[in-house]
């Protein structure tokens, strides 16, 4: 079967629509629209322009359709944020930013209600302040919840406009708080504890599911006769992503999904939800084909663009990406090392408070070496992130007890080559870096699933990921004290 299919990317910096190809012995992406995206700050708040992404979404399916069949169109994006519709359909104002501050005490309001240990009974997940229990928490008493006829996370809420069907795929509502993840339905009794109006959590649907054909007046805007169908695929973008790891069956494998965010952990049959996984804050979340994503989140390189930003904005020279890592491969490794999860790093960068400084006065709290030159700053930001990875994938190991064999990253941290250098060296274990746009990869191939392709499980999409794509190896270097590095790290912390 020869199967062509859109497959919209979305992340929190930029968005992407690919025409992918699907058939035996062939899986291949071409990027026909690309379009910045970013949080939008009003009144001291900060939102999502979704209906300029719902505008560059059509326009990216439209010049899929421009240039050849279509078959299907699915949607990822990044987790939690979502939209609130009234009984008419209609959105009830922006959606919120994850980003924005208006939930950082929230956790510690809920606590007071639901016991940590509780929520994590229920939902497995890791303790971050912006997940969407968090964020409906904080809205509770608000014109716009209390006019809420449903909850749509936004990849669902792009789909209710192509098609006019409701619901929420499952991988993405496990990151809500509000799933519980032994039966993969909605925790009512949770919602209702804190005093959120379950009614709102729409119908949950499987990845590889039909959502509906396109909108009679959709499918006429792009030129469509056929009504083309919408695909629910891992719609958490991470939950597409490690669908198009090139894993070998049997392997030990852990996994970083890493871009702005880096989602590193395994791939499991089953939650972990014990005391030690709790502690150590792990999540646990939906992915396709009912496995778990057990996993942390790590602040990604983020920390790396908003710092490149702000040389950008200041006129600061040669701070290009490949400048700064070609400055931080020959800056002394480990000098400085910081927390890359401090909380002090979450929010974008001002002209006030920029992050470049904001990692200088980590390093000096921490009593670490204060990095002077941008190479230098690049270099602690990978350090740690390598740091960081070494840190969580073997307690990951640890509280699954699974053996960890090798790392696949994915995504487009893929690409630096320093960064994924540096994993191996920590670990000690071979890094394989690619696919770079695994989201997008594995968008199309369940999909292609959906659509009648012969791919009847994870490992024979895997296969044919592995088949037609090159990965670049990385074994580990020895030399560098990365114990030493990670005690430093751990004292500050003991300390806080």
């Amino acid at each position: 079967m020869n199967l062509r299919v859109a497959a919209v990317d979305l992340g929190a910096t930029s968005g992407r629509v690919m025409a992918a190809r699907v058939e035996p012995g062939h899986l291949s992406l071409k990027e026909v629209h690309r379009f910045p995206n970013g949080g939008v700050p009003v009144g001291g708040s900060l939102f999502w322009d979704v209906l300029g992404i719902h505008r560059e979404v059509i326009a990216g399916i439209a010049e899929v359709t421009r240039t050849g069949d279509l078959h299907g169109i699915g949607i990822d994006s990044w987790a939690v944020d979502y939209g609130l519709l009234d009984r008419d359909g209609a959105l009830l104002g922006n959606p919120y930013s994850h980003r924005d501050p208006r939930t950082r005490d929230v956790p510690e309001l809920v606590a007071k209600t639901v016991s940590v240990q509780e929520q994590y009974a229920v939902n497995g997940l890791q303790q971050l302040p912006f997940n969407t229990v968090f964020q409906l928490v904080a809205a509770r008493g608000t014109a716009a919840l209390e006019s809420a006829h449903t909850m749509l996370l936004l990849p669902d809420l792009l789909g209710y406009w192509l098609t006019g069907e409701v619901g929420a795929e499952r991988t993405n509502a496990s990151t809500t708080g509000l799933l519980d993840v032994t039966s993969g339905e909605w925790s009512s009794d949770l919602a209702r504890r804190l005093g959120l109006p379950w009614s709102i959590l729409p119908p949950l649907r499987d990845a590889g599911s039909l959502v509906g054909p396109l909108r009679a007046e959709v499918a006429a805007d792009l030129g469509v006769v056929d009504a083309v169908p919408v695909v629910a695929v891992g719609s958490h973008d991470t939950a597409s992503a490690v669908v198009a790891v090139p894993a070998e069956a049997g392997t030990g494998f852990g996994y970083i999904s890493s871009g702005t965010w880096s989602l590193v952990g395994l791939e499991l049959d089953a939650p972990v939800l014990t005391e030690d996984a709790r502690q150590a804050d792990f999540t646990n979340e939906g992915g396709v084909d009912g496995t778990v994503r057990f996993l942390k989140n790590v602040m990604g390189l983020w920390v790396l663009s908003e710092c490149l930003r702000a040389w950008k904005d200041g006129g600061t020279p040669a701070t290009d990406l490949a400048s700064l890592l070609a400055g931080a491969s020959t800056a002394a490794p480990l000098r400085t090392v910081v927390d890359i999860n401090h909380p002090s790093l979450l929010g974008p960068g001002s002209a006030s408070d920029p992050m470049p400084e904001r990692v200088v006065g980590l390093a000096r709290a921490a009593g670490e070496p204060a990095p002077q030159t941008p190479g230098e700053i690049t270099r602690c930001v990978l350090d740690s992130l390598a740091l960081a990875y070494r840190r969580h994938l073997r307690t990951a190991a640890r509280l699954a007890g699974r053996d960890l064999e090798v790392v696949h990253v994915v995504g487009g941290g893929s690409h630096n080559h320093l960064l994924c250098q540096l994993t191996a060296d920590a670990l000690g274990v071979p890094v394989l870096a690619g696919p770079g746009e695994a989201a997008a990869l594995g968008n199309a191939l369940v999909q292609a699933r959906a659509l009648g392709a012969d791919l009847p499980d994870l490992a024979a999409m895997r296969a044919l990921v592995r088949e037609t794509h090159d990965v670049r190896r990385h074994d580990p270097r020895p030399g560098l004290d990365w114990d030493a590095a990670d005690h430093r790290v751990e004292a500050v912390g003991s300390r806080a």
